[in-house]
């Protein structure tokens, strides 16, 4: 692990700064990077996801004690950082992109990266990072439903985020981060963190999570993709009713046309909103629409 003074030395030695732009700030408290590296419990058989690997503090930490590790960086210059600090690990590969595709899917090539990985380490795979924060909640939501799932997920992110991911129904704080975790698994907040943690500090205070992936619960949403629309139609209109909201269903809920039958069924009040219901709701909406669409 890197200490404040080493990491300000390999950017000094590269000539560059910290990119504010890019929300790039390093975790430099050793004993919190020890507390995420003890929750994750890396073990041989896993693949590790790290996204925003930084110099490679936390990435030579992973290589250490995972069977694969696909690291992300955005910044050419990082990347090169992380490179030479891992050097030959036969276990470790690192990617220069953006982890995002878009908003709504991971970048291919990570995504081709992981399946070629589950080919060769047959156990779990886990996102262990220091998110950026920009791009956090959609980087975790991907990891729910997508080609590949992360099993587990320990990361620290923005403080606000971390609170959305534990956020119960009627809370200021819940949406649709909060759905998806809940829906798929468990969350916990394990240590809110203070800026002075950082270099540079941030603006905000931080939060380490870590989210365990259930496979009971996963095995009653009957169909995944139909579960995201019914999420995003009702939460993108989170204060009006339920029953207004359906008029703005479009792709394969446009189908449904019983959707008083479907509440009283998931023993939903129509007049109740979006940010009342909880996953369990949502997952009984979503599943009648399955039903219904045959």
């Amino acid at each position: 692990m890197q200490t404040k003074t080493e990491i300000q030395r390999l950017l000094s030695s590269a000539g560059v700064e910290p990119n504010k732009r890019l929300g790039q700030h390093f975790l430099i408290d050793l004993n919190l990077m020890e507390l995420l590296l003890s929750n994750a419990n890396v073990t041989d058989s896993d693949i590790v996801l790290e996204v925003g690997s930084g110099t490679g503090s936390l990435t030579g930490e992973l290589v250490k004690r995972a069977g694969k590790v696909i690291a992300v960086e955005y910044d050419s210059v990082l990347a090169e950082l992380t490179e030479q600090h891992i050097r030959n690990a036969g276990n470790f590969e690192i990617i220069n992109a953006d982890i995002l595709a878009n908003k709504n899917s991971i970048n291919p090539d990570v995504i081709a990266k992981l399946k070629e990985a589950q080919q060769e380490v047959f156990g779990r795979v886990l996102l262990v990072a220091n998110l950026p924060y920009g791009t956090a909640s959609s980087v975790m939501l991907n990891l729910l439903t997508g080609d590949v799932v992360a099993d587990e997920m320990i990361v620290t992110v923005q403080k606000e985020v971390a609170m959305r991911m534990v956020a119960e129904a009627g809370s200021e704080d819940y949406g649709v981060l909060s759905i998806f975790l809940a829906a798929t698994g468990h969350s916990r907040v394990l240590r809110k963190l203070s800026p002075k943690v950082f270099w540079p500090q941030p603006q905000v205070d931080s939060a380490m999570v870590r989210f365990d992936r259930d496979s009971k619960k996963i095995s009653q949403i009957h169909n995944i993709n139909l579960f995201r629309e019914v999420v995003h139609l009702f939460m993108g209109h989170r204060r009006k009713m339920m029953k207004a909201c359906v008029k703005y269903t479009e792709d394969s809920l446009a189908n449904v046309h019983n959707w008083e039958d479907i509440f009283s069924r998931a023993f939903v009040e129509p007049h109740h909103r979006p940010e009342e219901l909880s996953s369990a709701d949502y997952v009984s909406i979503a599943n009648l629409c399955n039903e219904v669409l045959g």
